[in-house]
């Protein structure tokens, strides 16, 4: 399996230009275990898809730990880590971009990943007390003294990239972005492009709403992220389910799989834009194959667009509960 190689913003890195999630192994929907997830990474590094996604926060630790376990144990070549920090969890969930902060917590990242230094390091979120040219200088302090290679910002709006690309180019961006979560197209997509910022969309498979088998709440443990998310609770669940069963119906008439072609549908934006679904299954992972292969001519762009206008999914992607450091724009 061989995805296409995409340089990482303008730093030299190349990276597949599918890219891995490991939010998932720190039990994000719901429990799993060290083997499996080890059997999931056999499964990405088997269809070549070695740029890896985690952050200090994802069970606080255990996503680093497993990524770290794994690749001291099989020590597979060519792969490249991405992680995060600067959200402190908690009753009184706050953030911090501090420099000390940051250095601390990625000192801690290494330890668990058991590397020396890794190729993107994401502010996770923006403490809007602290100036954007104020972190881009401690990532630049970062990149000095070798403990990173680039890094990123994590759910910003335009202007704060352009902010921060002005101080220390931004290899990254990582936001939402997939067939039901559109905003990045008004200026942010565009943006990175204009820059050689590289967009990294997280949920590119709308948590799992293209899949290959329909969700089911019953079917979501507690703790469960989506339990509580606008999209998912009624009347908009069943609105959503409808809508994603007939994209799931046309892409079947296709041969392809639900996943694959949502995620060819999000490359299909540009070189620049780097899908990273997540998952905990190898059983899973493997619906994701094929994307490569699959070419969205203007007809079946037509034809999604149809089936899923934008603006379709009923309900916000977050709830007001769980949008703290998140920029708005547009």
């Amino acid at each position: 399996m061989t995805f296409k190689q995409v340089e990482l913003g303008r730093t030299g890195i190349m990276v597949p230009q599918l890219a891995f999630g490991a939010m998932s192994f720190g039990g994000m929907f719901g429990p799993t275990d060290e083997e499996t997830s080890h059997a999931c990474l056999d499964a990405a590094v088997e269809a070549g898809i070695t740029f890896w996604d985690t952050a200090n926060i994802y069970g606080m630790g255990v996503s680093e730990t497993v990524l770290g376990r794994y690749l001291a144990d099989r020590k597979p070549d060519g792969i490249r880590i991405a992680t995060k920090a600067s959200i402190i969890a908690g009753p009184n969930r706050r953030i911090d971009n501090s420099y000390d902060h940051l250095r601390a917590e990625l000192e801690q990242s290494l330890d668990r990943l058991g590397l020396d230094s890794v190729d993107l390091f994401y502010a996770h979120r923006h403490n809007q007390e602290t100036p954007i040219e104020e972190v881009a200088e401690t990532m630049g302090r970062l990149i000095d003294e070798g403990l990173i290679r680039s890094y990123g910002l994590s759910e910003i709006a335009p202007y704060t990239l352009r902010r921060a690309h002005a101080v220390r180019p931004v290899a990254a961006v990582q936001n939402e972005y997939s067939l039901w979560t559109r905003l990045p197209e008004l200026g942010l997509i565009q943006t990175c492009a204009e820059l050689g910022t590289s967009f990294v969309a997280f949920s590119p498979v709308a948590r799992g709403m293209f899949g290959e088998t329909s969700v089911r709440r019953e079917d979501m443990r507690e703790g469960d992220f989506r339990l509580n998310n606008p999209r998912f609770t009624e009347p908009n669940f069943s609105h959503n389910l409808g809508k994603v069963a007939a994209f799931r119906a046309w892409c079947r008439a296709r041969g392809w799989t639900v996943a694959g072609t949502a995620l060819a549908w999000v490359m299909a934006q540009g070189d620049h834009v780097i899908p990273i679904p997540g998952t905990r299954t190898a059983a899973h992972l493997r619906e994701w194959l094929g994307a490569e292969r699959i070419e969205l001519g203007p007809q079946e762009m037509a034809e999604i667009a149809e089936i899923l206008p934008v603006g379709w999914a009923w309900g916000d992607r977050y709830g007001d509960h769980q949008t703290v450091a998140i920029e708005r724009y547009c």
